[in-house]
């Protein structure tokens, strides 16, 4: 056992200190607040930490244990960031326990054992262990980045400096759900096709390398001059056949040089260049972004986060790069004096709208407001926009499925006909 010297609070405000024996730091914790104060500071004695290694037993028991967890700490893998629905219900959860009246450490030692699936309790373990200590909500965050983003982070900050952290970790979940819908509505759009695209190949490759080949017998043995569709296809089967280790290759190799090209910052800004231009698509991605943009600025800056700090978050947060690029041009524009609008028009990439309903918010003094009204536009467009795009790509699958199954029937029927023909006629 160790002893550990600290200072905490009673519930009227007044300072206390003392000292506790305990296994360790967070057994030293628990047993202050089973004591009804708020720890402040806990460290462990420096006479104790000495008696502590110089104990036989707890040597070898340090040393046993240490031999044991070597192998685990090579293989474990790094904390799996969390995603939006699971940041929501985090936050949510947290806001209601302080909806509730608990203090911040109680309310975090309750989320240990909470179910909240993507964070685990060892994540509200530590933040408890840092908020104890004197740190901030938000800088205690800060310290686990890998599971809260800078959004979470900053407007943690806000909320504590004006008071409203409840509010704020209530804003938060809302912000989190509405991210998380747009993301499954598009997830939902392409499940569909990307079924049938899935099926349709895997029915055209059977027929093409179990099927075909069996009709490729009979044909031998008639010695007739096949047609050509017959020709064509019985070549693309025989290839298939024999090079498929081929086209994995090829296919794999298409992939990686994809993912280099992808990676680079030249590759990056030409492909999502590219995909805001598409057809149809296009539409439907620009729409996302600038819905994306308007409510994630919308909601730093609601929750008190200035507005050079809330244009880099959402910069960090925005996927595309070519948008990234805009608003890092309108950051600059703002720190020389200008307005919001004024750099954002210069870009020439967001839409009128966007423009002149922000120009209305600097106008009134109230831009968070008119984002927010922004990002319910290009919301409801983008609901729209989806539905148009899954009518369109459905049918043009289908019928590009259909024109592939046609040509192959088309082929095996015309040889078919022409055998049927040959033996008729001797």
């Amino acid at each position: 056992m160790a002893q550990f010297n600290y200072k905490a609070r009673r519930r009227t405000g007044e300072g206390v200190e003392g000292v506790v024996e305990a296994a360790d730091r967070q057994a030293a914790v628990v047993q202050i607040e089973r004591m009804g104060v708020i720890p402040v500071a806990v460290v462990q004695a420096r006479g104790s930490a000495k008696a502590a290694k110089s104990d036989p037993a707890a040597g070898r028991a340090d040393r046993g244990t240490s031999k044991v967890s070597v192998l685990p700490r090579l293989f474990a893998r790094g904390p799996k960031k969390p995603g939006l629905k699971e940041l929501a219900m985090y936050t949510l959860q947290l806001a209601n326990l302080l909806r509730a009246g608990m203090p911040l450490t109680m309310a975090l030692r309750s989320m240990e054992s909470l179910s909240s699936k993507g964070i685990p309790g060892e994540v509200s373990r530590q933040l408890k262990q840092d908020v104890t200590e004197g740190r901030g909500l938000s800088e205690a965050m800060a310290r686990q980045n890998h599971v809260f983003p800078d959004l979470v982070i900053n407007m943690v900050r806000a909320g504590e400096q004006s008071g409203a952290l409840e509010e704020v970790l209530r804003r938060q979940a809302a912000h989190f759900d509405r991210f998380a819908e747009v993301q499954s509505k598009f997830k939902s759009a392409m499940i569909y096709p990307a079924v049938v695209c899935v099926v349709g190949g895997a029915l055209v490759l059977f027929f093409m390398t179990v099927m075909l080949p069996k009709f490729m017998t009979l044909f031998d043995n008639t010695k007739i001059e096949l047609p050509a569709m017959t020709k064509m296809l019985i070549a693309i089967s025989g290839f298939l056949s024999s090079y498929w280790w081929a086209l994995i290759l090829a296919g794999g190799g298409a992939v990686v040089a994809f993912r280099r090209y992808r990676a680079s910052k030249a590759g990056r800004e030409t492909l999502d260049r590219l995909v805001m231009r598409l057809p149809v698509v296009g539409k439907v991605v620009r729409l996302n972004l600038f819905g994306q943009f308007a409510r994630t600025l919308s909601t730093l800056l609601q929750n008190g986060v200035p507005v050079l700090q809330a244009l880099r978050i959402t910069e960090q947060v925005m996927p595309n790069v070519v948008i990234q690029e805009a608003i890092a041009r309108t950051r600059e524009g703002v720190t020389d004096g200008k307005t919001l609008a004024q750099p954002l028009a210069k870009s020439r990439l967001f839409p009128q709208l966007m423009i002149d309903l922000i120009k209305i918010g600097e106008e009134t003094g109230d831009v968070p407001a008119a984002l927010s009204n922004v990002a319910d536009t290009y919301e409801n467009d983008l609901n729209v926009g989806l539905t148009a795009m899954t009518n369109l790509i459905q049918p043009v699958i289908i019928v590009a499925i259909a024109f592939v199954v046609g040509f192959m029937l088309l082929g095996v029927m015309s040889a078919m006909f022409k055998i049927t023909e040959s033996i008729s006629t001797r």
